[in-house]
């Protein structure tokens, strides 16, 4: 459980252990029995307070998988029985009536409540949440497989189509972890024409992300042997970014794909130039959230296409070690907790 904002360079370890009552679900609601959960680089987010939760305490996490063990009273449960399997991400609800809402853009919801920030989520035994936001896992994916494409493959899968890049066309990726490393295979099989390269701040992202079929793994500073058409970043700081820039064609497109960026990496966006970082029609693009559609199209396309992520997989009672590893950028892949 999370009741403070904490500072992970400085040892302080955010989670403590509790013990809660298990949640009644609401009307309409599914109670569900957890599995695993992963573990996001959006967690560092809400405990340095970037993204602070809107409840405290709160129970984080947000790439859940588990089973439904109850239900609420007197409404649809979209048809779920008690024993399936099904997984919870970022998105936990948001209002279905908004013009976003309406247009299949629920992300962008002024009132989007997201998962282990603004109501309890994944690193505890059970949790609740609307029946129409939970989402069913393929047979095909294992519960470990399942958990970090709940939300690093799915806003990966949304940054994707957001480049707007045509198979032959170049890719490069900053950063190359959790999310980076499905990114790559998802452009692998959605664009077997393009190339992609990597850029990445140590050595062991760089050779994984060659292993997995990269082009060719730099350094965050370094060129690319050739300009890009689109590029995705996937990092916490700033620094890539202005990098990044620098390797696109003209008409060239970046997609952020952070919910937040590092203050104290700033600085580095005052060497964005204008000649050399944005002429030419090159663009700056975000991702905010996801939306359900995200969610169960990524999974989809995994269980057919043979898409994995690479897991380490951590007790719950190691949560701490999981975060800290996280935000020293240790270890391959993604990281999830095994909860039950």
């Amino acid at each position: 459980m999370l009741d403070r904002i904490a500072h992970m360079e400085r040892n302080d370890r955010p989670l403590r252990p509790a013990d809660l009552d298990t949640p009644s679900p609401d009307e309409g609601e599914l109670l569900i029995r957890n599995s695993v959960c992963g573990v996001c680089h959006t967690e560092l987010d809400e405990i340095e307070g970037r993204t602070p939760p809107t409840v405290w305490p709160v129970v984080p996490g947000h790439q859940v998988v588990g089973r439904v063990e109850g239900f609420g009273n007197k409404a649809s449960h979209e048809g779920f029985r008690t024993g399936d399997r099904v997984g919870v991400a970022w998105i936990h609800s948001a209002c279905g009536e908004c013009e976003y809402c309406k247009s299949g853009r629920e992300n962008l919801c002024k009132r989007f409540v997201a998962t282990g920030r603004d109501v309890n989520g994944g690193y505890a035994e059970y949790m609740t949440v609307p029946a129409g936001y939970a989402v069913r896992i393929p047979d095909e994916l294992s519960d470990e497989e399942a958990a970090p494409l709940l939300c690093a493959g799915a806003i990966g899968f949304r940054s994707l189509r957001l480049t707007g890049l045509q198979n032959g066309q170049h890719l490069g990726l900053t950063g190359f972890g959790a999310s980076g490393h499905l990114v790559l295979q998802l452009a692998r099989y959605l664009y077997p024409d393009s190339r992609i390269f990597v850029f990445a701040r140590n050595e062991e992202a760089r050779r994984f992300a060659l292993e997995l079929g990269a082009e060719w793994a730099g350094a965050t500073e370094d060129r690319a042997p050739q300009l890009l058409h689109a590029m995705i970043d996937t990092t916490p700081a700033w620094k890539p970014v202005v990098e990044a820039m620098a390797n696109l064609k003209p008409g060239g497109r970046l997609v952020v794909n952070a919910i937040r960026k590092e203050d104290n990496d700033r600085r580095y966006l005052l060497n964005l130039d204008y000649t050399e970082h944005l002429w030419m029609e090159k663009e700056i693009k975000s991702v905010a959230n996801v939306t359900r559609e995200d969610v169960q199209e990524i999974l989809r396309m995994a269980a057919s296409s043979g898409i994995r992520p690479e897991v380490q997989i951590y007790p719950m009672e190691e949560a701490n070690r999981a975060l800290e590893e996280l935000k020293s950028g240790g270890g391959r892949g993604a990281k999830v907790l095994k909860i039950g």
